[in-house]
């Protein structure tokens, strides 16, 4: 029986403290005694040790030892010392022996060619790290990181549970005609993060773990070879050494003849709803270039490709997320969504933009994807707080494509989202068919087209003579301003266990971060970084530390004007400042923003701007330095950092 490394260093030192209470060093050298005074004196061959193992046992050492294992469950049968050792840990941890487990080892990697030059790292030398994520049935795991290697040493165990509550009766163990009907994969993401905590996406990689089902042994090894993304998912990226193994074993195993049929079935049944669907999105699209030639330069996005090349519809990338106790509102997701950074999926050389959408597991281990990614997020969440959302695709300024979300109310309100900021937008439509004189509103937002708006269970085409937003009337029940997809066509597709092809839905992870710990260190380091630029300039530092306590009201006021919307708590913190700078002084502030915690790269961006060099290159009388730095922590371990600068000085006519 296999356990993850801390499981087996818990059991160790359990077993341990078990083995001192009974003296068990003692009894054993007593039976080994009197077991070699026998066999001397016997004059037979040399004492082995399984004749020692037979003397505990008659004198009923591990007899004494299995009686004083006590169990809190119904009475179990052990075939073998490994089961009792798995239950034993159960009934010291918080494993449940009435659940059915698969343990997962990674045993290593190897082939990942990019790195074959990648040099030995130094002791103590920062380098770039390989990550392994998972996602199982609404179980999330990491490993911890290893150094970017041909053959990285990535060796983590992760225990599985297979049964859950979900499924129906969560007090009987799932048995094997169960287990033989979950398509649920084990979904296998690779992240890359170099020297400067940049994240990149090496591979995703669904993994059926069902083959484990016809071992003998109820265990099982084998590669996996891991694919590229974007560009190069038909690149082999690598290959991890994978173990399977169920706890505890099966009575029977299954033959693997039969979990191969299940497996086809499965692939059958969602080709020919695949199959099925397309034809009528053929369908549909004929009918909608019909109503107006123009219609072909729209952008409505039926289709979308994920990071391993796959064509899903769009509607497949939105579901309905909750996000339990993590967030408390619609205005704080959108905040979260927000920190999340934006960037285009990498293409090789030059030309238009590389389109990916990404899997929802792929983009939080990430920690960063294009507009689409940032939307589709913000929409499934907005969807779980129980909002009207879509996801709105279309042009901003200079005819870029983008997407965002929208959301209406049940007054008709329309609202916009954008997922890249969280700035929200009232949406009001001109009238173009309204006398000249009469007063139209004006365009509110940053968006100038709109092609097509979905969710998880609609997809309505923009029909309207103009797609100007601002033109626009998402009066979504009027067919001739908006054409919609059969609802029924898409839940054949999209629903969730639909098909096997649609990626499993991961909740989000509450961030492991220490919001105080992480805002000293990096306080820390930015108040380090000021004295060594002020000492290269020949200026003394003093810090104040009760002006740098005083900016921290500022910064949390910065964040829940981001998070809510409203201003407040300025009047008391300028209140204080006033007081604590006195008659005749200067007082300077300067506050900036960051979605990372890398100090050298915060300090180099702010002395970019002239004005926070005057603050920290500060010169005259009585000069006093103060900087706070304030890190909000959220799900999935996003940060907002805040960062302030101040000083204040006499001033000198």
């Amino acid at each position: 029986m296999c356990l993850p490394p801390e499981k087996a260093s818990e059991l160790k030192q359990i077993i341990h403290n078990h083995l001192l209470k009974m003296d068990i060093h003692g009894k054993i050298r007593e039976v080994l005694a009197e077991t070699v005074r026998e066999d001397e004196g016997s004059g037979h061959r040399s004492l082995t040790e399984a004749d020692f193992l037979h003397a505990l046992q008659r004198r009923g050492i591990i007899d004494d030892v299995m009686k004083n294992l006590h169990f809190t469950q119904v009475p179990l049968h052990f075939a073998d010392v490994s089961d009792l050792i798995f239950f034993f840990l159960m009934s010291q941890t918080n494993i449940d022996p009435s659940r059915r487990y698969l343990y997962l080892q990674v045993l290593g990697g190897k082939a990942f060619l990019e790195h074959l030059q990648e040099p030995e790292p130094l002791p103590g030398q920062v380098c770039s790290t390989f990550t392994l994520y998972l996602h199982f049935r609404n179980q999330r795991f990491r490993s911890k990181p290893v150094p970017c290697a041909c053959e990285p040493d990535l060796k983590e165990g992760f225990l599985l549970e297979i049964h859950r509550d979900s499924l129906g009766d969560g007090s009987k163990m799932v048995d094997v005609t169960t287990m033989l009907s979950m398509c649920d994969p084990v979904h296998f993401v690779l992240i890359k993060t170099d020297t400067s905590s940049e994240t990149t996406l090496v591979s995703s990689y669904f993994l059926d773990w069902r083959t484990v089902l016809s071992s003998p042994s109820g265990k099982t090894c084998f590669a996996v070879e891991l694919m590229g993304v974007g560009s190069e998912c038909k690149v082999p990226a690598g290959v991890l050494t994978v173990s399977l193994e169920l706890y505890p074993p099966l009575p029977e195993t299954v033959n693997a003849d039969i979990i191969s049929t299940q497996k086809s079935l499965e692939r059958q049944r969602t080709a020919e709803k695949e199959r099925l669907f397309l034809v009528y999105a053929k369908q549909w699209w004929r009918e909608f270039l019909e109503i107006r030639p123009s219609h072909q330069s729209k952008l409505v996005k039926i289709f979308a490709q994920d990071e391993n090349g796959v064509n899903r519809p769009a509607c497949s990338y939105v579901h309905v997320l909750r996000a339990g106790r993590l967030l408390e509102s619609p205005r704080q997701t959108a905040r979260f969504v927000s920190l999340l950074a934006h960037e285009r999926a990498p293409v090789v050389g030059g030309g238009a933009k590389q389109e990916q959408w990404c899997t929802l597991m792929a983009f939080l281990c990430r920690g960063k994807g294009d507009c689409e990614d940032h939307a589709t997020l913000l929409c499934s969440l907005l969807l779980g707080f129980g909002l009207d959302a879509y996801v709105c695709v279309g042009t901003k300024a200079k005819d870029v494509p983008h997407a965002w979300v929208l959301t209406r109310g049940t007054d008709g309100t329309i609202t916009f989202w954008e997922s890249l900021t969280a700035h929200r937008y009232l949406h009001r439509a001109i009238d173009p068919d309204a006398p000249p004189l009469t007063t139209q509103p004006k365009p509110s937002s940053p968006y100038r087209t709109v092609g097509c708006v979905f969710n998880h269970h609609s997809f309505l085409a923009n029909c309207q003579p103009s797609d100007a937003v601002e033109l626009c009337v998402f009066d979504f029940q009027n067919q001739s301003r908006w054409k919609a997809m059969s609802e029924d066509a898409l839940k054949s597709v999209c629903a969730p266990g639909s098909t096997t092809a649609l990626p499993p839905v991961p909740p989000l992870c509450a961030p492991s971060l220490d919001p105080a710990a992480a805002s000293n260190q990096l306080e820390l380091e930015m108040r380090y970084l000021v004295t060594e630029h002020r000492k290269d300039l020949d200026l003394a530092t003093v810090w104040d530390d009760h002006l740098s306590y005083l900016l921290s009201s500022a910064l949390s006021a910065y964040e829940m004007e981001r998070c809510t919307g409203v201003s407040c708590g300025n009047e008391e913190f300028q209140d204080a400042v006033r007081r604590d700078v006195p008659d005749g002084h200067t007082f300077k502030g300067f506050p900036i923003h960051f979605l990372h915690r890398n100090a050298r790269r915060a300090f180099a961006t702010c002395l970019r701007s002239s004005f926070c060099e005057e603050i920290v290159c500060c010169r005259g009388d009585h000069v006093r330095l103060a900087v706070r730095v304030r890190v909000f922590v959220y799900p999935e371990n996003a940060c907002a950092v805040w960062l302030m600068f101040a000083c204040k000085y006499r001033s000198v006519l």
